[in-house]
């Protein structure tokens, strides 16, 4: 069979081949849940703990808009730290700026959902030129 052995090199070749770096979403914004790690352009980012959301409920007006406030593990390469991060404050990392820009789901006044829906935050990553 002359197959074999071709099969065999290909085999061979694709062993050799590099794990791609993890590919960004389309608009840009790496969404995660609690506790969930996400590759954000750069860092990967794991939402820990929400310390704060004041964000004004979507069917009320308010005078002030709110916010939201994580603690984060940020994750660059073989360094590790946890950092705070709102929604009304981008933080430094390494040479670019990591932006909460994104919580869900958005608030309601009046009645609550009889089963609360689970946070989801999206993390956007501007730098590293």
């Amino acid at each position: 069979m002359r197959l074999a052995p071709l099969c065999i090199a290909t085999l061979a070749l694709a062993a050799c081949t590099t794990t791609p770096a993890p590919s960004s979403p389309a608009d840009g914004i790496s969404r995660a849940a609690l506790n969930q790690r996400v590759y954000v352009d750069g860092p990967y980012v794991t939402p820990l703990e929400v310390l704060e959301d004041s964000r004004c409920p979507m069917n009320a007006r308010c005078v002030w808009a709110g916010r939201t406030r994580l603690s984060v593990r940020i994750d660059l390469g073989s360094r590790s730290e946890v950092r705070e991060i709102a929604s009304d404050a981008p933080i430094q990392i390494a040479d670019g700026t990591l932006s909460l820009v994104e919580v869900q789901p958005e608030r309601m006044a009046g009645a609550q959902p009889e089963v609360p829906q689970p946070y989801r935050f999206g993390f956007a990553f501007a730098g590293g030129f």
